[in-house]
């Protein structure tokens, strides 16, 4: 007669090969008896960390695509403010002629110049305020020097501009053109 724990018609031998892997041990098929069906500890286990590394690459992937999307919205604005500045820098002799015009007492040029400077600025354009200032050669070009008291630190004062000069979006567009005393 055979065993009570083993089927009816199969003897102890058959149920070994049958339910081992090539290792020797059990588990190759689940509680459903299917092969392919993992029901060890140790294979959850390894499709958890599996599972755990390809979420890790996809959450790196997610970061450093979301990288590249602000690097790149970044370059473009930078590109876009150095295009308007090329476009601001090509209306600077316009707004010489302006300046030069209203310092002569030429009459209609107001009606041009006001609503021209209050569109650029409005967009990034300042004017360079250098007057009475130490003289900064990051800011202004001395095209003549001339003797005198200097600051309270003993440099070189601008005495008086020649040329405005006009910072975009807090970059240089044009340095100013200055006398300098000491």
């Amino acid at each position: 007669m055979s065993d009570d724990t083993t089927e009816p018609g199969r003897n102890d031998a058959s149920v070994d090969a049958a339910s081992t892997t090539d290792g020797g041990e059990r588990g190759a098929t689940g509680a459903t008896g299917e092969p392919g069906v993992a029901s060890s500890d140790e294979d959850v286990e390894v499709l958890r960390a599996e599972r755990d590394q390809w979420r890790d690459a996809a959450v790196r992937l997610q970061a450093d695509f979301e990288n590249y999307r602000k690097r790149a919205a970044g370059q473009a604005a930078d590109e876009a403010d150095r295009a308007a500045g090329r476009i601001v820098e090509q209306l600077l002799p316009v707004l010489d002629a302006c300046e030069a015009a209203l310092a002569h007492g030429v009459t209609g040029v107001d009606a041009v110049w006001t609503p021209l400077l209050d569109a650029l600025q409005k967009q990034g354009l300042e004017r360079l305020e250098v007057a009475g200032q130490p003289y900064d050669p990051a800011v202004a070009e001395a095209v003549v020097h001339e003797p005198g008291d200097g600051g309270s630190d003993g440099g070189p004062v601008v005495a008086e501009v020649l040329r405005t000069g006009w910072r975009w979006k807090g970059r240089v567009l044009r340095a100013a053109m200055v006398r300098v005393e000491g």
